[in-house]
């Protein structure tokens, strides 16, 4: 078990202690073809009842996307901003949830911080200078994801010498280039991509090795909602990888992790929440049973 030595970070207008906190992040995808939803959540007032309902179900943060990153056609930054924009606004009126853009494009990252949104998650890991210009000229965090491939471009048989540790250099050669732009250490959040340009077995390796993420020094994301790595091990079709994902969720914890993107927000805050006592990090939300002089 890992338990990284993090100060308090601020993001949006919430404060996070890392070192005995676990963040959960929401996923809310305004695209017709998601990988998860399949388009459940397309329509804005869809797109804004999920954010809320998420915030209702205990999220910390809620990630809004507007253009998935898998293969497939590429959508004009114009209709992205107005997928995504509309969806910010309204929650933001709403809600002082933490609210991250899942985007790759620097004009999206900029009209979504002009929105209201606290964090960037850029799934290209910052390889495009415009959008580290795009962060350090904002108050905005940014998620550092790990990638290969171009994305909406399919990337075939991803290979590794040593999926874990070429991740972690990646990770560590683009969080200094944001240091070196600007983007000060404490807005920085690390992802090693399961499933983004890897195979069943690198994604597995991740979960069991993310410490040595975590061990960079940065809060570290795990993206393991309902991934393929998930259904290829259990043969299970997306709308039946819950339970994996809350298992594959409560090991990254265990190993570092500190921020879980997750679709299913109820369980994944009851998971977080009940690792975190375990660790010694909360306390349970009341104590009864055999607290009395009789047992309950």
């Amino acid at each position: 078990m890992l338990v990284p030595s993090l100060p308090v970070r601020t993001l949006g207008s919430r404060n996070f202690d890392f070192s005995r906190q676990v963040a959960v992040m929401a996923v809310v995808n305004r695209t017709p073809d998601s990988f998860y939803d399949r388009g459940s959540t397309f329509g804005l007032d869809e797109a804004v009842a999920a954010a809320l309902r998420a915030v209702a179900d205990g999220a910390d943060i809620v990630d809004i996307g507007g253009a998935p990153f898998a293969p497939g056609p590429e959508l004009a930054v114009a209709r992205e901003i107005e997928r995504v924009v509309p969806v910010v606004e309204a929650v933001r009126a709403e809600s002082d949830v933490v609210l991250s853009i899942d985007t790759f494009q620097p004009e999206v990252a900029r009209a979504g911080i002009a929105a209201g949104a606290d964090v960037i998650n850029d799934t290209t890991g910052l390889r495009n200078p415009a959008m580290i210009a795009a962060v350090a000229d904002s108050s905005a965090s940014v998620v550092i994801t790990h990638s290969l491939a171009e994305p909406r471009s399919p990337f075939a048989r991803p290979q590794y010498a040593d999926v874990v540790a070429e991740v972690r250099a990646f990770l560590s050669a683009r969080a200094g280039a944001a240091l070196d732009a600007g983007i000060p250490a404490e807005r920085i959040i690390v992802d090693p991509g399961h499933d983004l340009n890897k195979n069943t077995m690198h994604s597995l390796a991740l979960t069991r090795r993310f410490g040595e993420i975590a061990s960079l020094g940065f809060p570290a994301l795990a993206a393991v909602s309902n991934k393929d790595f998930i259904g290829e091990t259990l043969d299970r079709d997306r709308a039946e990888r819950v339970y994996g994902s809350l298992a594959a969720a409560v090991v990254s914890i265990l190993n570092g992790a500190r921020i879980l993107r997750m679709h299913n927000v109820a369980p994944a805050v009851d998971a977080a929440r009940m690792t975190e006592a375990i660790l010694g990090f909360r306390q349970p939300a009341y104590l009864r049973h055999n607290m009395g002089e009789s047992n309950d």
